[in-house]
């Protein structure tokens, strides 16, 4: 299955811990895809199987609706269980190459990348596109280094498969990745503490690449 940089423009990678009283992960989800996020990804790393399979269901209908693909992180068989569109595995996690023996040519499969060197392993593994980052940092990953724009260029420039920045985006510094060649920005805390979230959305879609 390929995956095109329109679909990677705008990425929403989850977090509950963002959530406020009253909302749900599936309701925070459907506004942000009413608004016009290109790509999910359900990445709740604490959370039981169970309730992973459950969040992931919801959200892979509420993908459907959208006509938007659903990712589940670095985990294959809930991947397959509720026939989301693909997993991401980060390099801590399942081998790319593993994960497609597993899942076969039908879903996607995203890999990290912190620099050329794992970008180039990652296409060659058999990955169809590219996390790169952190590019400012992390809430999520509290040990990670910041990627610079001029490696991010670099992946890009060195790769064939798309590309997204992650790693503490924001309406405040998402236009410095401007010409770094990216497809689109994966976002967590920009979009998951929004205050207005379809605000939000409309502003980095207008922000260009």
């Amino acid at each position: 299955m390929n995956i095109t940089s329109d679909t990677l423009r705008l990425y929403a990678v989850t977090d509950r811990s963002w959530l406020r009283p009253g909302e749900t992960l599936a309701s925070v989800v459907e506004e942000l895809l009413k608004a016009g996020v290109t790509c999910v990804q359900l990445r709740e790393k604490h959370m039981d199987d169970e309730l992973l399979l459950r969040e992931a269901s919801t959200l892979r209908d509420l993908c459907t609706q959208y006509n938007v693909p659903l990712i589940i992180n670095d985990r294959p068989d809930i991947a397959i269980k509720v026939q989301a569109d693909g997993v991401h595995v980060g390099q801590s996690d399942m081998a790319i190459s593993e994960a497609r023996k597993i899942l076969g040519d039908r879903y996607l499969i995203g890999g990290s990348a912190h620099n050329v060197t794992e970008a180039l392993a990652a296409q060659r593994a058999g990955a169809d596109y590219i996390g790169c980052g952190a590019v400012f940092g992390s809430h999520t990953k509290l040990d990670a280094t910041n990627l610079s724009p001029q490696e991010l260029r670099a992946i890009c420039e060195a790769v064939s498969i798309p590309a997204v920045a992650i790693g503490g985006i924001s309406l405040d510094n998402v236009a410095a990745l401007q010409g770094t060649g990216i497809a689109g920005v994966a976002v967590i805390s920009g979009l998951f503490a929004a205050e207005d979230k379809t605000r939000a959305v409309e502003a980095f879609l207008r922000q260009p690449l």
